[in-house]
């Protein structure tokens, strides 16, 4: 025991030399550093990030299509609900990603550099549109349970939608024919300005509907189980797309920080792991259960 203790000081002491050393702390942040930049620059870190990336969006995607056939395949009169329309846009924007990253020495080489930003927003894009889509579906709830007209907010979901791919459009445009990085800068801050409003969507009706959930009887069937869905699915798409907006607005004005170029590999995979890929995973993990089979009309149970 004594020499087992001895052997344990011993490297406790060699430990914290190593750690006062001021040279030694200095050689290690130089080592990582070094570590760091060799990754940067490895070809084969930067195929193998992205086929990871392209094999997570991959099974997102493949998820979002069992999930929307097994809805359909549960209640088929039900024609295009909010929720098959949910996973059928969840299966259109990761399987588009996939498919960028699969082929990402391509996408990021493409020329005219404006076809670029076309690829890599525009699942972006979408990605927006999908999840404002359970924001519309979330302000429906609310308003039908206050009793509060709802015949206004699709049009206004339609409207704004519409508007920020318009405006989207323009700035393509612009950047193709502007050759000053101002388009860039214009492009980015936009992406970060639409990240923000989704952001508050969900903060505001999300919120919303989870304070007159918690105001329900206890016993309500159901309360306690919605409460967790409404503030779990609030809190992850808000947290993802405050990251985004606070990483897109950082990459408008640091040209180190650019997420649309071939940059360090782990950084790209952090970045759409946490932006895109996990939040999605989550939420559909989260928003799994099936709708309840409709009962036909001609069904009368046994007395």
């Amino acid at each position: 025991m004594a020499t087992s203790s001895s052997s344990l000081s011993s490297k406790g002491f060699v430990l914290s030399k190593y750690i006062a050393d001021p040279q030694s702390f200095t050689g290690g942040i130089a080592l990582l550093n070094e570590l760091w930049n060799g990754v940067a620059q490895s070809q084969k870190w930067q195929e193998g990030v992205f086929y990871a990336l392209c094999a997570a969006y991959a099974l997102v995607s493949l998820i979002a299509l069992v999930q929307l056939v097994r809805i359909q395949m549960r209640v088929p009169e039900y024609g295009w609900t909010t929720q098959k329309v949910f996973h059928l846009m969840n299966f259109v924007v990761n399987g588009l990603r996939a498919i960028q990253f699969g082929f990402y020495w391509w996408v990021f080489h493409i020329e005219p550099k404006v076809l670029d930003m076309i690829l890599l927003d525009l699942p972006g894009l979408l990605f927006f549109s999908t999840y404002t889509l359970l924001v519309l579906f979330w302000a429906e709830i609310y308003h039908q349970a206050r009793s509060l007209p709802t015949d206004k907010l699709r049009p206004a979901y339609f409207i704004i939608n519409g508007i920020v791919y318009v405006i989207q459009i323009c700035i393509w445009i612009y950047m193709r024919f502007s050759k000053t990085a101002v388009a860039v800068e214009v492009a980015e801050l936009f992406f970060s300005v639409i990240s923000l409003g989704a952001a508050v969507g969900f903060v505001v009706y999300g919120g919303r509907l989870f304070v007159m959930l918690r105001r329900f009887p206890i016993e309500s069937r159901g309360r306690q189980k919605k409460l967790h869905e409404v503030g779990f699915v609030t809190g992850i798409c808000c947290t993802c797309f405050l990251i985004r907006c606070v990483m897109v607005a950082i990459a408008a004005f640091d040209k180190n920080a650019d997420i649309h170029v071939l940059n360090h590999p782990i950084l790209d995979f952090s970045y759409y792991m946490i932006v895109e890929i996990l939040p999605s995973a989550l939420v559909l993990f989260i928003l799994r259960k099936l709708p309840p089979r409709r009962v036909s009309d001609q069904y009368h149970p046994i007395k």
